[in-house]
């Protein structure tokens, strides 16, 4: 048995969402789903669901890291000068290319993008829970997790679009998503087993994204997910874990 958490990352405690499931190697359950709260630092929360002698992964929707283009061109540029790379190249990762290519769907520009504060949110997360932890939490690169408690960079929006047929994803974010919610949340229950009482997965769209991690985090952990073709590269920048293909995501 592998606990998931699933962590829809944010800049404010009280906009991210955390989901605690399990995985036993073929039933994905979700158990608690909960939002972040002021007068309680997300790091406890979390803390207080992990598992004693029993492995754990945290499935983090938010940017790990940055383009290394980016990072090779600033460490030398002086203010004035030229760059001498296209925007794409310097202000997207590879993984976020090859989500757009898989899925059609392009995430933030982390090099770019006001996601960078939430990119900053989520490693400060991590520095937190290795602190209380007293554990290193890598990258995890392959489903045969090689420390008690890891972390992977997932994104629900894409999972989402390898569940559904691409051009039927329905809108659930905000207010008026409420039907999109209802939705999502009836599939949902195809993949992973709910709570008897879970409201605010259809009244919250950040706490539908944390199950949602918890998904790609058992996709992971299943082998479905696409493994990067540059190890190194991702090493540097962080890499996407999402389903490889709607057939997949039907089994």
């Amino acid at each position: 048995m592998i606990t998931i958490i699933g962590i829809d990352c944010a800049t404010q405690p009280q906009k991210t969402g955390l989901a605690l499931g399990t995985w036993d190697g073929t039933v994905v359950s979700l158990h608690t789903i909960t939002l972040g709260q002021k007068n309680q630092p997300l790091a406890q929360t979390i803390t207080s669901w992990l598992p004693e002698n029993e492995p754990a992964l945290l499935a983090i929707d938010a940017p790990l890291g940055w383009p290394a283009d980016l990072g090779d061109q600033l460490a030398t540029h002086q203010a004035g000068d030229p760059l001498s790379m296209p925007p794409n190249t310097l202000f997207r990762r590879a993984t976020d290319r090859r989500i757009w290519q898989r899925t059609g769907k392009l995430p933030l520009d982390v090099g770019a993008d006001r996601i960078a504060r939430t990119a900053h949110a989520a490693l400060s997360l991590l520095v937190e829970l290795r602190q209380i932890t007293q554990q290193p939490i890598p990258l995890a690169w392959q489903p045969s997790l090689s420390s008690p408690l890891s972390a992977i960079e997932v994104y629900p929006a894409g999972t989402l679009k390898v569940l559904f047929d691409p051009m039927r994803v329905p809108s659930y974010k905000g207010r008026d998503g409420g039907n999109g919610r209802a939705v999502i949340l009836h599939h949902l229950k195809q993949h992973v087993t709910l709570p008897p009482d879970a409201p605010l997965l259809l009244k919250n769209d950040d706490a539908l994204d944390a199950a949602l991690c918890v998904l790609a985090g058992a996709d992971f952990l299943h082998g479905l997910a696409e493994p990067p073709t540059n190890l190194k590269q991702a090493q540097k920048e962080g890499w996407i874990w999402v389903r490889t293909q709607r057939e997949q995501a039907n089994e």
